[in-house]
């Protein structure tokens, strides 16, 4: 059974942290969105590429990044597939530890709330507690729906 979305309240969002020296966040730009998805792609699930592409056809994208000597560490979608969405979000393997996913996630939050959003939700929180201490999150009872649907595939008989 899939685990239920998380809903996050928007209200009191902890500051942005900073970021470790050498390392920059910002919204992507449309000059990079193949190179983006590419790589989300090749470090990250599949799947999770189509949604970084839905955020990133609109202008400003509803992607961050966080970027080392100008190569992507990290990325972070925010109202993606459904509105007040968060995620999908990933950090490379290598740059784990340094706080990346937390400023991250925070940022998105307040890019969210800037919206006029009230609440986030985080669909399919792998790291719940890590969703909970830093913003209090609460998953919704099993029995919600989510809006994810079975993926088509494609047509083989032709």
């Amino acid at each position: 059974m899939p685990m239920p979305d998380m809903i996050v309240p928007l209200k009191n969002l902890p500051p942005i942290p900073a970021l470790p020296d050498g390392y920059t966040l910002d919204i992507a730009k449309p000059w990079d969105s193949q190179t983006i998805v590419e790589w989300v792609d090749a470090n990250f699930l599949p799947e999770w590429s189509n949604e970084v592409l839905c955020g990133l056809s609109g202008h400003p994208a509803k992607v961050s990044l966080i970027t080392k000597n100008n190569s992507i560490v990290g990325f972070a979608g925010f109202d993606l597939t459904f509105p007040s969405f968060f995620g999908p979000t990933g950090v490379l393997e290598s740059e784990r530890g340094l706080g990346l996913g937390k400023i991250l996630l925070v940022d998105a939050m307040h890019r969210l709330m800037q919206r006029g959003y009230v609440y986030a939700f985080i669909g399919s929180p792998g790291p719940v507690n890590f969703y909970q201490k830093i913003l209090g999150g609460m998953l919704l009872p099993e029995s919600f729906p989510d809006g994810y649907s079975t993926p088509i595939t494609p047509n083989q008989s032709m």
